[in-house]
């Protein structure tokens, strides 16, 4: 499957980004991939080459563009727990830098562009995202709800904006959580904020996992709970997305 290297042009510069598409050309239907705080590595190629095999254009775009093309910074190959807290002590500065205003902004430019590729068939689509990038792919979809039918978002704090911040989601919903990321109770009413938003969801802890469980370069992967998160996302997006 054929991977593409791009410029998405938005309010503040250009931001790289990849994309991954199904062989055989066509037009396919889009998703937005928002990786995690480590951003685009060798792991989100591989997931995002995984969707598109399913038949999907997916984008994904390096949301710390503003501070250089990915990788922002330099990573080893496997981010274990000995390294783990100096490259948080790199990485935190630039997820406090990407404020909501910053979310939105981009969101709306990856988005067009989304929509403009050729390969890329008439909406609606679908947004997904891991860790940080669940919680801006939530605050995708709410801000867009014409344009999103799935979201989607993986040990991800989702809820962090308050449950009012859920009432504009329209998009069918799924949420996977670690089960070192919240309780039951939090849970509960997370849950109870996605009722009241009278969206289709499922939104349930993964048992066993922490957070990163999906990330197979981590010491949090559990390749158990990367299955299930497949076994998700993509009835999630077959029921939401029309492939042509």
């Amino acid at each position: 499957m054929p991977i593409k290297m791009l410029q998405i042009p938005t309010a503040d510069g250009r931001a790289d980004a990849i994309a991954a598409l199904p062989d055989g050309g066509g037009r396919h239907p889009g998703v937005l991939m928002y990786a995690d705080g480590f951003g685009i590595r060798p792991v989100l190629r591989e997931m995002a080459l995984e969707l598109a095999g399913h038949g999907y254009y997916v984008l994904v775009p390096n949301l710390f563009y503003r501070h250089g093309p990915a990788p922002v910074i330099e990573l080893p190959e496997h981010i274990g727990e000995e390294v783990r807290s100096a490259v948080f002590a790199q990485l935190m500065p630039l997820i406090e830098a990407h404020t909501t205003e910053r979310v939105l902004s981009d969101a709306d430019a990856y988005l067009k562009f989304l929509a403009a590729q050729p390969e890329v068939s008439s909406g609606p689509f679908a947004v997904t995202g891991y860790c940080i990038g669940g919680l801006v792919a939530t605050r995708t979809a709410a801000a867009h709800p014409g344009q999103v039918a799935a979201l989607a978002a993986f040990h991800g704090p989702v809820g962090v904006d308050g449950p009012d911040s859920l009432s504009e989601l329209t998009a069918e919903v799924h949420f996977g959580h670690a089960e070192s990321d919240l309780t039951p109770e939090a849970l509960g009413e997370l849950n109870k904020a996605l009722d009241v938003a009278g969206v289709g969801y499922t939104s349930e802890i993964y048992p066993g996992t922490v957070h990163g469980f999906t990330m197979s370069d981590t010491d949090a992967f559990n390749p158990a709970a990367l299955q299930r998160h497949w076994d998700s996302l993509l009835p999630l997006l077959r029921r939401t997305l029309t492939q042509s």
